[in-house]
C-alpha cells in the first residue's frame, strides 16, 4: 500500500458518528436521483406528448451523466475541500431538478437528466471522503455505512418516486428532491471536512492518469474486473425480474413489480456488518462469504420465481451477499492511497458501473428471449467467476508472500509489498 508524507487530517475533520450518518443519507439522496423517474413514465410521456421509448431514451441519460460524474467530479475531492466540493454538486443537483420539473419536451428532458445523473456521483465522492478521513481500523466499517446510504439510494429511489409521483404528479415530485439536494448542499458545507486535499497533481493530470492506475496497481484491476462482475450480476437480476413479472403467467402491475425492490433493502444492513467485519478479519473473506451467499441465493431464485416468499427471500440475500461484497471490496481500493483515495475510486466505479449497465441490458433480453431461470444462472455464473477470480488471486498472492517476506526496506529478492500483491487484500 502507498504511503503518503502529507499530513493527516486535524483532528476537528475526523469522521464523528453523527458526520457519517449524515453522509449515508446525503448518499441515499444523492444516489436515488437517478431513479424517480422510471416508475413514471408513462406519465411524463403524456405529459410530453412524447412516445414511452423517446421518454425512456431521454432517462437513460442519468447513467450516462453519472460515468461522466464518476471521472470528472469524484476526482475533485482529493483536490479541494470535499465540505465545498460537494456542497456546489447538491446545489447544481437541486437546479438541475429543479429545471427538468418545468421541461416542456424531451429533448430538454434528457439533457437536464444527464446533468442530474453526473452530480448524482455525489455517493461515490462521499465513499471517497470516508476513505480519506476514517481512522484506517476503522475505513471498512465507516465505508459500510456510506455504502448502505447509497444502496438504499439505488432501491428507494424507484419507490419513493413512484409514491410521490401518484400523489402530487411527477413534476411535483421532481421538486421535493430538488428541496431536499437544496438542504444538503447548505448542509454539506457545514458539515463535512474541509481539509484541502494534499495530492500534487493538476486536475487533468488527475483525469489523464486514471487509465494508467489500471496497469500500475494490479490490486486495482483485479477489484474492478470482479466488482464489475458482480455488478453485472445484480443488474441483470432486477432488470429481468422486471421483464419476468411483467410477462404472462404474472401479468404484474408496475406498481406490484416495484415493491418487490423492498426485498433488497432487507439486505442493507449486510453493508454495515460486512465493513466491521472486513476491519476484523481481512477483505477477501468477506468478499468470499457474500458472493458464495449470492451465488447460492441466485442459482435457488432460477426455479422459484412462482413462490413469492421465497423469491423476496432470495433476493435479500442475493443483495445482502452483493452488498457485503461490494464494501469489502470498494476499501481495498480506498487502502491503496489513503490520502487522496478519490481517484482510485473513481477509476473503480467507472468500471463497476459499466458492468451493472451491460447487465442491465442482458438481464432484460436474456428474460424475453431465454426466460427467468436462464437469466438467474447468467447471474449465478458471473458471481462464480469473480469468486474463482478472488481466490485464485489470493492463492497467487499468499505464495508470493510466503516465497518473498515482507520486509521494512524494500522487496529483497523480488519480494512482493502489500501495496503491490495481485488482487484484493484485508
Amino acid at each position: 500500500m502507498n504511503t503518503d508524507s502529507s499530513p493527516r487530517p486535524d483532528a476537528g475533520d475526523r469522521l464523528r458518528g453523527s458526520v457519517v450518518l449524515f453522509m449515508s443519507v446525503a448518499a441515499a439522496l444523492g444516489t436515488s436521483t437517478i431513479y424517480p423517474l422510471q416508475p413514471a413514465i408513462a406519465d411524463v410521456a403524456q405529459s410530453l406528448n412524447s412516445q414511452i421509448a423517446a421518454v425512456g431514451l431521454a432517462l437513460a441519460c442519468g447513467p450516462a451523466g453519472y460515468l461522466a460524474g464518476l471521472g470528472l467530479l469524484v476526482p475533485l475531492v482529493d483536490r479541494f475541500p470535499p465540505g465545498r466540493v460537494l456542497a456546489i454538486q447538491f446545489a447544481v443537483l437541486a437546479g438541475a431538478l429543479a429545471v427538468c420539473a418545468a421541461v416542456d419536451d424531451v429533448w430538454r428532458l434528457g439533457m437536464v437528466t444527464g446533468v442530474v445523473g453526473a452530480c448524482s456521483a455525489v455517493g461515490a465522492g462521499l465513499s471517497s471522503v470516508a476513505g480519506r478521513f476514517a481512522p484506517p481500523r476503522r475505513r471498512a466499517t465507516i465505508l459500510g455505512i456510506v455504502t448502505a446510504g447509497i444502496s438504499v439510494g439505488i432501491l428507494a429511489g424507484r419507490i419513493a418516486g413512484g409514491w410521490l409521483a401518484d400523489e402530487m404528479g411527477w413534476r411535483g415530485m421532481v421538486l421535493v428532491f430538488a428541496a431536499f439536494c437544496a438542504v444538503f448542499a447548505a448542509s454539506c458545507a457545514m458539515v463535512l471536512p474541509g481539509t484541502r486535499g494534499a495530492g500534487q497533481r493538476g486536475y487533468r493530470a488527475t483525469l489523464r492518469s486514471l487509465p494508467g492506475l489500471f496497469v500500475r496497481y494490479p490490486e486495482l484491476r483485479v477489484t474492478a474486473i470482479c466488482g464489475a462482475m458482480w455488478f453485472f450480476a445484480f443488474c441483470a437480476v432486477w432488470a429481468g425480474l422486471a421483464v419476468a413479472l411483467a410477462k404472462p403467467p404474472f401479468s404484474y402491475s408496475a406498481e406490484r413489480i416495484g415493491l418487490y425492490a423492498a426485498a433488497g433493502l432487507a439486505g442493507i444492513p449486510a453493508a454495515r456488518l460486512a465493513g466491521a467485519w472486513a476491519d476484523r478479519v481481512g477483505a477477501t473473506r468477506v468478499v468470499l462469504a457474500g458472493l458464495a451467499l449470492a451465488g447460492t441465493a441466485a442459482t435457488v431464485a432460477a426455479f422459484t420465481l412462482t413462490d413469492t416468499l421465497v423469491t423476496l427471500a432470495c433476493l435479500a440475500l442475493f443483495d445482502a451477499g452483493l452488498f457485503a461484497a461490494q464494501v469489502a471490496n470498494q476499501s481495498t481500493v480506498l487502502s491503496i492511497d489513503p490520502a487522496a483515495p478519490a481517484r482510485f475510486n473513481s477509476a473503480y466505479m467507472l468500471v463497476y458501473f459499466v458492468g451493472g449497465s451491460l447487465g442491465s441490458a442482458a438481464g432484460a433480453a436474456a428474460v424475453d428471449r431465454f426466460g427467468w431461470a436462464a437469466t438467474a444462472s447468467l447471474a449465478a455464473a458471473a458471481v462464480g467467476i469473480a469468486a474463482t477470480i478472488v481466490v485464485t488471486t489470493s492463492l497467487r498472492h499468499s505464495r508470493a508472500a510466503r516465497r518473498y517476506p515482507v520486509t521494512r526496506t524494500g522487496r529483497p529478492g523480488g519480494a512482493v509489498v502489500r501495496g503491490d500483491a495481485p488482487g484484493p487484500t484485508g
